[in-house]
């Protein structure tokens, strides 16, 4: 028995077309190994789509690539994941499945789940769906263990959520699910959800995280460079990596400089590489002497960067030492923000207006743009909503028109 573990494609999460593109040729760089190694069949654990209702142009190209596994006799089996699986029940993987390219094994009856079989191999295969906020771990609580543990068999469960025992140090204080509640006497273990690779005896099995098959972020592409899976054969598991694009990451602490000093440590770094058709990751840091980040020249660091394929920056922790500290540790969220803005406002004095009618025009915005987007709606659209309504607060609507 020979299968491929893959999880987290995320098609259609990056925002950059370049990047899009990468992340589907992982996909069908993925396939294509899987038939060349002609795996019996292959495992998806959850999140192939970044929403459940992926853009046609996405969808037409990861039907395509599904119908060359099943031109090849390779079935897929997989789950739904926290972002293919939408609050109403809606997810694109009943489309696929309907057109027999993928089977989804998250299926119950009586309140039991129910095993799908690999016609070849005779492996049995189930599973639990992620749902989103952790919501999964009402299934997991609601879960026959006794039918699922005396199955006979070679056995594969697939899952879909973080394990509390096997979280990076890093992974926060988020509440997860304890590794008690999977079932026993499982040969294989199919996780997905996490972003990092991991490989952990469970029971008489092996319980892994194959990683994501392609970095969904800025911090996983400094991290990784590129995705990977797994391929189980026997007893062994296998790593396969698929570097697409190499990645440049940079990293520059840019405290006690100045702007003008940013832009020159900035460039001189950058005139070092090869950065020819490669992703370069540019993460800029710390507290300025003087001057805003606003005032670096990232259009003139930008112009030296025109070869590389991709660039991007990440600034979050980039600031000033101009900034005035706020003290607003008090209060529901609504009156932080508001003393938060009158306090700013108060120092600033950006606009040649009465304090209280600037700091209610600032608040009318905020309230404006907080927004969320809903279900099924295209971007554009998300973002003509967004102007429509700030615009409105401004009073510059046909700016927008």
């Amino acid at each position: 028995m020979k299968f491929a573990h893959m999880s987290d494609l995320h098609i259609g999460g990056w925002q950059e077309d370049t990047l899009r593109q990468v992340n589907m040729e992982s996909f069908r760089r993925a396939i294509d190994i899987c038939i060349n190694e002609k795996v019996d069949f292959i495992l998806f654990a959850g999140d192939i789509f970044n929403t459940s209702i992926p853009q046609i142009e996405l969808l037409k190209e990861t039907t395509s690539i599904l119908k060359k596994l099943k031109e090849n006799w390779i079935p897929v089996y997989t789950i739904a994941g926290s972002h293919d699986f939408s609050p109403s029940g809606k997810t694109m993987l009943d489309v696929l499945e309907r057109a027999g390219l993928l089977i989804n094994v998250f299926k119950s009856k009586d309140n039991k789940l129910l095993f799908t079989v690999d016609q070849k191999t005779g492996a049995k295969i189930t599973g639990i769906l992620g749902r989103r906020s952790g919501l999964e771990r009402l299934d997991y609580e609601e879960l026959d263990i006794k039918s699922l543990e005396s199955e006979p068999g070679y056995k594969i469960f697939m899952f879909h959520t973080a394990i509390e025992e096997l979280k990076p140090k890093d992974y926060g204080e988020i509440e997860l699910i304890g590794l008690s509640v999977l079932p026993k006497n499982f040969n294989y273990y199919a996780g997905g959800h996490v972003h990092y690779i991991l490989q952990k005896e469970y029971g008489n099995g092996m319980l892994t995280y194959p990683g994501a098959l392609y970095p969904n972020n800025f911090k996983e592409l400094e991290e990784f460079k590129h995705g990977g899976f797994y391929i189980v054969e026997e007893n062994s598991i296998r790593r396969v990596e698929i570097p697409i694009k190499e990645v440049i990451p940079l990293r520059f602490d840019v405290s006690n400089k100045d702007p003008s000093e940013v832009t020159s440590i900035v460039q001189n770094e950058v005139s070092r590489y090869d950065i020819k058709d490669k992703i370069v990751l540019l993460r800029i840091f710390g507290s300025l002497r003087s001057g805003k980040p606003s005032e670096i020249n990232f259009k003139e660091i930008m112009a030296g960067l025109n070869d590389a394929y991709c660039v991007l920056k990440n600034t979050a922790k980039l600031s000033s030492a101009e900034f005035i500290e706020i003290k607003a540790d008090y209060g529901n969220v609504a009156e932080v923000e508001q003393r938060v803005v009158h306090q700013s406002l108060d120092s600033l004095k950006l606009l040649e207006i009465p304090l209280e009618e600037e700091e209610r025009l600032v608040l009318s915005l905020m309230k404006s743009i907080d927004l969320e987007k809903a279900e099924g709606e295209k971007s554009s659209d998300f973002e003509k909503r967004v102007f429509s309504e700030a615009s409105s607060v401004l009073n510059i609507s046909s700016l927008f028109e």
